[in-house]
């Protein structure tokens, strides 16, 4: 029988490597560099400043707006869609999901845990899948208003989680190097993080589910 963890509406397995570079982890934050260009300019934020000045050329009032990105878009969007119309457009639910799926792709090269450069199409060893929601029978239209509240004591676990997982990377680096091997204990946790921020993501701000997270790494 599966576990709620395991049916959760948002997965991430990541397939374990038996042996990695050592050349290419020494230098993976130099050889992410082109990817994490890609990555922030498909999430970037816009900024827009407004400048009043005197006749003099002298300036008086400065004013300046950030957009909160494509991901602040696709929740404030898919919220209104959800609490106005009841509804979550396959293809805006694909694009979310591919966008999910790419970020997942760099966050594991990132943390040492592929050595397969991010495509920016293929699934590779990152395996994240997110269930289609039936809007009207499975979400609750007014549940997204609260949502942010209720995942905050997600929001304070990750935090601590993210500390630990950033110390495992660190050793899993030394450990590549000297032994060109992820260890598996430190493997298994660090996808575990990425796999419960996943869950968080997917109810908090994808909003395809109401089914509250589980506190579990597996």
């Amino acid at each position: 029988m599966a576990t709620q963890s395991e049916s959760y509406p948002a997965r991430l397995y990541i397939d374990y490597p038996e042996r990695l570079d050592r050349f290419t982890s020494f230098f993976r934050l130099i050889a992410a560099i082109p990817i994490l260009i890609v990555l922030s300019v498909i999430s970037a934020t816009s900024t827009s400043t407004v400048t009043v000045v005197t006749r003099t050329g002298e300036v008086v009032s400065r004013a300046t707006s950030t957009g909160g990105g494509i991901a602040a878009a696709l929740f404030g969007a898919t919220l209104l869609l959800i609490l106005f119309r009841q509804r979550y457009p396959r293809w805006w639910f694909d694009f979310a999901r591919e966008f999910a799926r790419f970020g997942a792709r760099v966050g594991a090269y990132l943390a040492l845990l592929s050595d397969q450069y991010p495509s920016t199409v293929d699934e590779q060893s990152v395996h994240l899948e997110i269930d289609y929601p039936d809007v009207r029978e499975d979400l609750n239209r007014w549940l997204p208003l609260v949502k942010w509240f209720l995942a905050i004591p997600h929001y304070i676990v990750l935090a601590f989680l993210a500390i630990g997982a950033f110390c495992a990377i660190v050793i899993a680096w030394f450990a590549i190097l000297f032994t060109g091997r992820y260890p598996r204990g430190l493997f298994d946790y660090v996808v575990g993080v990425g796999r419960w921020a996943l869950r968080v993501q997917a109810y908090m701000s994808l909003l395809v589910t109401d089914r509250y997270p589980p506190f579990s790494l597996k």
